[in-house]
């Protein structure tokens, strides 16, 4: 939901505005017309330096709709219930009154933004914006209401395509190409700020690739043009007049807005919003491997020259690397030929390749790079099927011994029924325990009582005897830390664990 200024009715202030404009108006189109026109931005020529965006905005305006969604909301709280002291008379005739009503209903109206992308009446809007609606209605910039129906929707990007029917084509824009935008440039929002429809800002792209944490495929533009609750699902234009941003979310301590929005970049939402037009869904690529940040203590330990790509940290089971020579602690640096340099990419990289396609994936393991090739699968497919939660590696050592490192603060031991029972471990874990970590030591950063050590430095540990080899075997080949596969509460991650220590007391 997005805050935007208070709207201004003078043209001569609208044409002082520099930066952002939102859409907010959706209309609705046939289902039978054919894409003969162009879009109605196809020949806008940039306006001239400080010349206003008068003319562009004019242009642009009909093809941006407002979005009102409604949807039933049960009211949980229902009517008041009398107290009774215990043992009251009245008590159990109260509770089978109260039992034999039916839980109220209120309908509750949210506005959005949205643009029109066809001549036949597909929408882009957010899909927060009509998440859970019973009933959609898009009205157009000459306040022509049109029902609207969902075609498809994305929550993993936030994306949504409606369609509406018209008796007239409708003036439509087309997306542009969001990656040639520059920290810097001009852009401009048309949108629906609190219900007001048709209001337009300006602003620059203050930042690109922002990762807020809103969803896996993050990486927002940021815009310090003014958006506000209803401008969610509305385009953010260039100065061409293309669309190279829905308008999403921002930050901000008040709920409006501060000069921090955030734009879902039309190199992302063009592609999506394609397959729902095509599918009804998405149809992700899928790699089935389970990831995390490569660190610089990471990369030191696995003697790696830079911290870049991405960590294996487990194999998912039955996914498209289940059975493949792909292991946990490999480091993922190239993917279908394009180099991967943080964890963040390779997410969005395998998404964009088409399902069923075989890509190399180059890995870092053991000082040597080694390519694996890989059929992906669908992502879809596999969360229907419930796969989407990664398996834990298994390995089969003895049991009985313990054993510590006092300079790095970790107390080990073998593990054995008992400390299954101590730390609520299943009876399938296996490896090596850490039983105690020492306040304040190395260890204590990622490490915790109860975690199950399974490898160390890409090795796998049945005894603290066998972490202690691997550990002075790490000393000796000069490094400073050393890489643990960690078993914590059934998650499997990596954690670089400094041995600088040991040295020192050599």
């Amino acid at each position: 939901m997005i805050p935007s200024e208070d709207p201004h009715t003078s043209r001569s202030l609208r044409r002082l505005l520099g930066a952002g404009l939102m859409v907010a108006v959706l209309i609705g189109a046939s289902p039978g017309f054919a894409q003969t026109e162009a879009p109605i931005n196809s020949d806008i020529v940039p306006p001239a330096h400080h010349a206003g965006f008068a003319d562009l905005v004019e242009t642009l305006l009909p093809a941006v709709v407002n979005i009102s969604s409604t949807q039933t909301i049960a009211d949980v709280t229902g009517p008041e219930v009398p107290q009774f002291p215990p043992g009251s008379p009245f008590e159990d005739f109260f509770d089978d009154f109260m039992d034999r009503q039916a839980p109220a209903e209120r309908r509750a109206t949210s506005l959005g933004s949205g643009f029109i992308i066809s001549a036949d009446g597909n929408i882009v809007t957010n899909n927060h914006v009509v998440d859970g609606a019973d009933e959609i209605t898009v009205i157009l910039q000459d306040d022509t209401e049109l029902p609207a129906t969902v075609v498809g929707v994305d929550p993993r990007t936030d994306l949504a395509v409606l369609h509406v029917d018209s008796a007239e084509p409708l003036p439509y824009v087309a997306f542009g190409d969001s990656d040639t935008m520059r920290v810097g440039d001009w852009v401009l929002a048309i949108g629906n700020p609190f219900g007001l429809g048709g209001s337009v800002t300006a602003g620059i792209i203050s930042a690109r690739a922002r990762d807020i944490h809103a969803g896996p495929y993050d990486d927002f533009l940021q815009t310090d043009a003014s958006i506000n609750r209803g401008n969610s699902g509305g385009p953010m234009f260039n100065t061409a007049g293309e669309v190279i941003g829905i308008n999403t979310a921002i930050f901000s301590p008040t709920g409006r807005s501060v000069g921090v929005g955030f734009a879902i970049p039309s190199s992302l939402a063009e592609p999506v919003v394609s397959q729902l037009i095509e599918f009804g869904r998405t149809r992700r690529g899928w790699l089935g491997v389970r990831i995390q940040s490569v660190t610089d203590e990471i990369a030191e330990s696995l003697g790696m020259p830079e911290a870049t790509g991405a960590l294996i940290s487990s194999i998912t089971a039955g996914g498209p690397s289940d059975g493949s020579a792909l292991q946990p602690g490999d480091v993922i640096v190239s993917f279908n030929g394009e180099p991967i340099e943080t964890m963040r990419e390779l997410p969005r990289a395998v998404a964009d390749t088409p399902v069923g396609s075989t890509v190399d994936v180059e890995v870092w393991r053991q000082g040597e790079l080694i390519t694996v090739p890989i059929e992906l699968g669908e992502l879809e497919e596999a969360e229907l099927a419930g796969l989407l939660d990664n398996s834990t590696p298994t390995v089969t050592p003895p049991a009985g011994q313990t054993g510590e490192i006092d300079e790095l603060g970790l107390r080990l031991a073998e593990l054995d029924d008992s400390l299954r029972s101590r730390f609520g471990l299943s009876s399938a874990s296996e490896g090596v325990v850490i039983t105690q970590v020492a306040s304040g030591s190395a260890a204590e950063q990622g490490l915790a009582p109860g975690d199950v050590i399974l490898e160390v430095n890409q090795q796998h540990v049945a005894t603290p005897e066998d972490v202690s080899a691997q550990v002075d075997e790490a000393l000796a080949a000069g490094r400073n830390s050393v890489l643990l596969m960690v078993d914590s509460s059934g998650q499997v991650s990596f954690v670089a664990l400094d041995i600088s220590a040991l040295r020192a007391g050599n």
